[in-house]
This record gives structure tokens, sequence and C-alpha cells, in this order.
């Protein structure tokens, strides 16, 4: 088996974990708190990460007080905003519309580093764009929109948004950070900026909440500390273009999830939202291939 087919396999792998979840996030949601349930996932996954700084020698990076600033921020939005957005969409909406809306994340962060930096819009990026928000408005204005709702809807997008930001406010820090060292940041800044909204919230953990905690802890394990792995033992084997379009195997498999894990239906409307967010992603990832290629 070559060095980049099995890339290939373990980006393939890490996309899935991250499309599953959503379904963890929907279990989550029918019996923890959002907040109690995030500071939960940080502080399972830490000991992880700190266990792997250590039998790599990674050390914690020396950053000004802006980029404290910039990390704590980050924190904010992309770990703890993205994963409670998406706890409390969940309880409103369906998984299946939560894959598709999910989905759009490379293109969103691409229109946010436009809105926000002026990056100039390519051509592609602009049909990405309109192919995702058309993904996106097939499922949130249908009519018969399943067990979703447009409030929920709009918590999931906002979670995007959130992880968008996280993207873009990596490009604004001066100093490299190893991606290890990174997430084992984000993981403790996450559990103290969760933590303390989560001391207000109601916590009546029972028997009911079994389900609940156990997603909590896959969720820490497998899509945060093992996806990690997955993806960076993938990406030092194939370019960051060919990583890209390894994307969209992520909304692909929530909604399949959604379906044969949760039992829920999955209608036209979804199927195609789901086909135009993942022609989008495909699409720019052709595109990325296309401008390293010099083509």
């Amino acid at each position: 088996m070559s060095r980049e087919f099995q890339g290939y396999i373990y980006l393939t792998l890490a996309m899935t974990t991250v499309g599953s979840t959503v379904v963890a996030s929907k279990v989550i949601a029918s019996g923890l708190p959002p907040f109690t349930a995030t500071a939960l996932r940080f502080a399972v996954a830490f000991p992880f990460f700190l266990f792997l700084m250590r039998w790599t020698g990674a050390r914690l990076p020396r950053l000004s007080g802006r980029g404290w600033l910039i990390l704590v921020t980050q924190a904010g939005a992309g770990s703890v905003g993205y994963t409670t957005l998406l706890i409390s969409g969940l309880s409103l909406t369906s998984a299946a519309n939560a894959g598709v809306i999910i989905g759009t994340l490379p293109v969103v962060s691409a229109a946010i580093s436009i809105l926000v930096l002026g990056e100039r819009p390519q051509r592609f990026l602009l049909l990405a764009i309109g192919l995702a928000a058309a993904g996106v408005f097939s499922i949130a204005f249908s009519p018969a929109a399943g067990s979703g709702s447009l409030v929920g809807d709009m918590l999931i997008f906002g979670a995007v948004v959130c992880e968008g930001l996280f993207i873009l406010l990596n490009k604004r820090l001066n100093t490299f950070i190893p991606p290890l060292t990174q997430s084992a940041l984000m993981t403790t800044i996450g559990f103290a900026v969760a933590g303390v909204p989560a001391l207000f919230e109601h916590h009546d953990i029972g028997i009911a909440s079994q389900p609940a905690l156990l997603a909590v802890v896959y969720y820490a394990l497998v899509p945060t500390v093992g996806g990690f792995i997955l993806w960076y033992a993938g990406a030092e084997r194939v370019s960051g273009a060919e990583a890209s379009l390894f994307t969209a195997v992520a909304p692909a498999t929530a909604v399949i999830f959604a379906f044969l894990i949760l039992g829920e239906a999955i209608g036209t409307n979804q199927i195609f939202g789901i086909a135009c967010v993942l022609a989008a992603v495909i699409g720019l990832g052709f595109a990325s291939l296309r401008r390293t290629a010099g083509v």
C-alpha cells in the first residue's frame, strides 16, 4: 500500500469521525445542558492530549499577550461556541439537517476570509458559495422540513460560523503553534471558558442522562483525540489541496449516520441539500488542486 493511499484512508476515517459528532451531539442534547457537556468533553480529552505532548516532546509556545488573546478567542468561538451551538441546535432540528449545514464549513470559512480579510474571490469560490447556500436553503425553508426547525438550523449555522472564525483567527497568529500543542491548549482554555456558564446550568444527571454521558466520552475520545491523530497522519502523506477534498466526507457520513443510527427520515430536500454541499466542497478542492498544479 502506497504512502499516499494510506493518507487517503486516514483522512477518510478522520472525517467519518467528524460526521459522527452530529449523531453524538443529538444524543447529548437529549440529556445534558450544552455548556456542561462541552466542559466535560474537554475535561475527558485533555489528559490524552497532554500524554501525546509528553510522548512527542511538544512544548508550550512563547506567545505575546496578543497571541494569548487570540488563542482564548479561538477557544471561545471555535471550541466552545461551535460545540454548544451544535448541541443546542440539535435539540431543535434533525441530525440530517445538521449534517448538511456543517458541510458548508469550507465554503463559509472562505467567505469569511473575503468579508473580513478582503481576499479576492475566485469564480470557483463564488460558485461554491452559491451551491452551499442553495443546499442550506433547501432544508431550512422547506415546507416539509421533517423534524427540523428554522431556529435549530440557524443555531447549527451559527456553529459553522464560529468554526470559520476559528480558522480566520488562526491566520492572525504571528507564532507558529504545532497542531498537537494547539489542540491541547484549545481543550484547556475551552474547559475554562465552558466551565463558568456550566456552573449556572440546571444539572439533573441521572439514569436518563447515561446515554448523553457516554456520547460525551465518545465525542472527546474518538472525534476529538482520534480524529486529530487520523487527520494529521493522513495530512502528512498527501498535499494540503488533496486533504481538503476529504472534508466532503463529514457531511455525507453525518446524513448517513442520522439515517442508520437515529432512524431519521431523509427527504428529497435533504438529498438535494447534501448534493449541493458536496458539489461545493469537492469543487473547492479541485480548484485548489488546479492552483497547486499551476494549471
